[in-house]
């Protein structure tokens, strides 16, 4: 399809979004497999849902400590380099985990130290690939980028669970040296991207914590920005709380690691039809609508987990509140990624995240606080009843009243 004689621009034509693309898609698949293999180790060799909870907020830890200076070094340092490093890091880091079951000396130290690595690798990744986007991406396409970056998460969210329980039930080993592997081919698509992927600044550098600082400050201007980000990280300590509680009410209804994964895959099923077809519904919704109703939508979704009778129902119901989400992000994505200057997105992103990440650890900790005294029901209940404060919290919001339209794309431009 042509404007005028002219080819317009597509995703599908860009072969370096291609190639980041397509080797995140690998490596995010690595990551959900041993993600679902992770408290199902340490369940299996200490039977403790509280350790579980404390290795999963090892995992979560670098969002609320390293996420805000990981801004700054990501605006100052090569991007490339820093996607590059994050990955090598993360596999070798978990290749240590087939290691040591290999040699019989497997802790759960050893653990909680690489969930914390890939943790802090995520961040470094996750900023520094944000903030390339723009790089890569023209600005009438960012919401069809955005979007195609959360079909590849919720992707891997319906295939990486039941790949990991299956592989878990295997060989305990098995899952985090697929992961590993899986790092290696993300390495290698990077090599393939031959964009620029930063801007010349413009301003001279300032001190490291002056800089840190200014990313803050121009978060905390934008009412809408921080309404929406103080939102997601009330619902992000729900869901990273309620993850654990699935896994464990699961194997209550007497759940095998094969079982708990396709739960957990059709959990993830959800998101993955969400994500198809957010890049398409944007436009039809106002971001008002869309950050008020998916925040009730939850609140209405989140008790039905709790009378759920089996595991396959529980990520029928868990799938509801997914599909939702890439709808969300979508949405405060392309806010994002336009209104803030290109040479400040690794700043800017990075205390958005700490805002809205940093409160994960906490949610695994209570999580496994709620499991050890209340039950994974009684668990699902209080969540729920958070959820619905959140869902008050948003509609209340004057930011999210008057929120304006996002950005459109020109007439005539493809935007899939």
């Amino acid at each position: 399809m042509s404007v005028a004689g002219r080819q317009t621009p597509s995703l599908w034509r860009n072969k370096d979004f291609l190639a980041l693309w397509g080797g995140q898609i690998v490596s995010t698949l690595g990551t959900r497999i041993s993600a679902t293999a992770l408290p199902l180790l340490v369940l299996a060799m200490t039977g403790s849902p509280a350790n579980a909870g404390l290795v999963g907020a090892a995992g979560s830890l670098p969002y609320l400590l390293i996420f805000l200076p990981a801004g700054t070094l990501v605006d100052r340092w090569n991007r490339r380099r820093i996607m590059l490093v994050s990955q090598i890091t993360a596999c070798v880091a978990l290749a240590s985990i087939p290691v040591a079951l290999w040699l019989d000396v497997f802790t759960i130290s050893q653990l909680t130290v690489v969930a914390f690595a890939q943790g802090t690798c995520f961040v470094f990744y996750d900023l520094a690939e944000k903030a390339a986007l723009p790089r890569i991406v023209p600005p009438s396409l960012l919401p069809s980028a955005i979007a195609q970056n959360e079909a590849k998460g919720r992707g891997a969210s319906l295939a990486g669970p039941p790949l990991g329980g299956l592989l878990f039930g295997l060989g305990h080993a098995l899952p985090f040296l697929t992961n590993a592997l899986s790092h290696m081919v993300a390495m290698i698509g990077l090599l393939f991207v031959r964009s620029d992927l930063q801007d010349e600044r413009s301003a001279p550098r300032d001190s490291f914590w002056n800089e840190t600082r200014a990313g803050l400050r121009w978060l905390w201007r934008q009412p809408l920005v921080r309404a929406a980000v103080l939102l997601v990280a009330a619902s992000n300590m729900i869901f990273s709380a309620l993850s654990l509680a699935l896994v464990v009410l699961a194997r209550r209804q007497g759940a095998s690691p094969a079982e708990i994964g396709l739960m957990l895959g059709v959990y993830g099923g959800g998101g993955l039809i969400g994500a198809l077809v957010a890049g398409r519904l944007h436009s039809r919704f106002s971001p008002k609508t869309v950050i008020i109703g998916v925040n009730w939508i939850w609140a209405a979704v989140l008790p039905v987990l709790a009378v759920a009778p089996n595991p396959l129902s529980l990520g029928v119901v868990a799938a509801m509140t997914s599909a939702i989400g890439p709808m969300w992000n979508v949405v405060i994505g392309t806010y994002q990624l336009t209104l803030v200057p290109n040479d400040m997105l690794g700043r800017v992103g990075s205390a958005s995240m700490t805002l809205a990440w940093g409160v994960m650890p906490l949610g695994s900790l209570i999580a496994g606080f709620l499991l050890d005294t209340l039950g994974p029901v009684g668990t699902i209940l209080v969540l729920a009843l958070g959820m619905l404060l959140t869902a008050v919290a948003a509609t209340a919001s004057p930011a999210v009243r008057h929120a304006p339209p996002l950005p459109a794309a020109p007439t005539g431009v493809r935007i899939t």
